[in-house]
């Protein structure tokens, strides 16, 4: 995975802050550019347009715009890195829409975008974009919604270190999850982390006993792993029974892992279903940003 471009959506929300110290971190690392994107969203002021004149309005909009780019030089000096020095950019549009059509135009590498955790409202806000952008962006989003243990700690002169010592992969075993496994493995040799590869058995075969059944699963977990990955790199795997996210969240937790990869479905009905109880509820509930990569 080579990232040189790395874009942040921000709304200045403690989310956004979370999700600019995890993109400062990784450009940093990556030697990567880093682009902050600002939406201004005049659909969410519908009294703009019985404006008096249509100077009235203009005004309103530059109004607007001017404030968004005032706030975030503001939101970028308070988190500031002596190393980057990002570049600003004020769109108009809706978010999900604004941002990945500008993360397409400028051909970033990743996107890294913070989510509103557990709260109630949480479905409708990432359902709207965050969402979404995980499953439409051309290329790999990183949702940030709860802080990693130690993964992201201030260091000397304000600067973000980011530590990724324990990466975890869960697949299914489709095509989205091998090009998940292609990022996560990558990320493993950038860092030197060691990278743990996790299937759930949701309903065991009624012809095989649990244990036959998790063997299986491991033997399937093997096979994915590169011959010439074996000697270079830390890999284990780990085979559990239950409810994929519930079994996912449990183990992230446990091993104390820094990032989660997981594959995605495009934007189709099914997706949405699966993209609901799984990676969004591992995204929600889990103690650690998740990587997401779709085809």
């Amino acid at each position: 995975m080579r990232i040189k471009l790395i874009l942040c959506p921000v709304d200045f929300s403690e989310f956004s802050i979370r999700a600019y110290r995890h993109a400062l971190s990784l450009a940093e690392h990556y030697r990567a550019k880093l682009l902050v994107l600002h939406v201004v969203e005049l659909w969410r002021y519908p009294y703009a347009d019985y404006a008096a004149t249509a100077g009235d309005y203009a005004n309103f909009r530059q109004a607007l715009h001017q404030g968004g780019m005032e706030q975030l030089q503001k939101f970028v000096t308070n988190y500031h890195h002596d190393g980057i020095q990002p570049e600003l950019a004020i769109h108009e549009g809706r978010a999900r829409d604004t941002i990945l059509s500008f993360a397409k135009a400028q051909k970033v590498d990743l996107i890294v975008m913070g989510t509103h955790g557990r709260r109630g409202f949480d479905r409708l806000m990432l359902g709207s974009a965050t969402d979404r952008v995980m499953r439409e962006a051309h290329c790999p989003v990183l949702a940030v919604c709860q802080p990693s243990r130690n993964s992201v700690a201030a260091g000397e002169k304000g600067l973000y270190a980011h530590h990724l010592s324990r990466i975890l992969v869960c697949t299914d075993f489709s095509e989205n999850s091998e090009r998940a496994l292609d990022y996560a493995i990558s990320v493993t040799e950038e860092y030197d982390a060691e990278l743990t590869l996790m299937h759930v058995v949701e309903e065991v075969p009624r012809r095989d006993t649990t244990e036959e059944a998790v063997a299986a699963s491991t033997k399937q977990l093997e096979r994915l792993i590169p011959t010439e990955k074996r000697k270079t790199l830390k890999i284990r795997t780990v085979v559990r029974i239950g409810k994929p996210y519930q079994r996912i969240v449990e183990f992230a937790e446990q091993a104390q892992i820094d990032v989660v990869t997981m594959g995605v479905r495009g934007a189709g009905a099914l997706d949405r279903a699966v993209f609901g109880s799984t990676t969004y509820r591992v995204i929600q509930l889990g103690p650690c940003p998740v990587l997401t990569v779709h085809v």
